[in-house]
């Protein structure tokens, strides 16, 4: 049965950093075009930062040149380095498969920065 474990959420002071995993089982990884999406307490979940299985990256406006996704297929395992955190970073950070569907969602990882 596939599925994507978060780590590495946590408690930092604005101005610091954290990174997150994702990692993957029960699917064929390094094929998967992988996605991280976070979604701050009463707002929408929001698309961050997405890897194809080549490594082209994309990012929101707002993290980029901040966050920096990237991918290990030798580990299954999906990063999202985030630097500069600001408090509007807080959120629930979630890993997803976007591709092949069906869509896959991790659990999810708490992000807390504090200004």
């Amino acid at each position: 049965q596939a599925q994507l474990v978060e780590s590495g959420g946590g408690l930092v002071q604005a101005g610091g950093s954290l990174k997150l995993s994702c990692a993957a089982s029960g699917t064929s990884f390094r094929v998967n075009i992988m996605a991280w999406f976070r979604q701050a307490e009463g707002k929408q979940r929001e698309w961050v930062a997405r890897i194809t299985s080549a490594g082209t990256t994309n990012y929101a406006d707002s993290v980029k040149g901040r966050f920096t996704i990237a991918r290990d297929n030798a580990k299954n395992t999906m990063y999202l380095q985030m630097n500069s955190l600001k408090p509007e970073d807080t959120a629930v950070y979630y890993c997803k498969r976007e591709w092949p569907r069906p869509d896959l969602w991790g659990q999810g990882t708490q992000v807390t920065v504090s200004s």
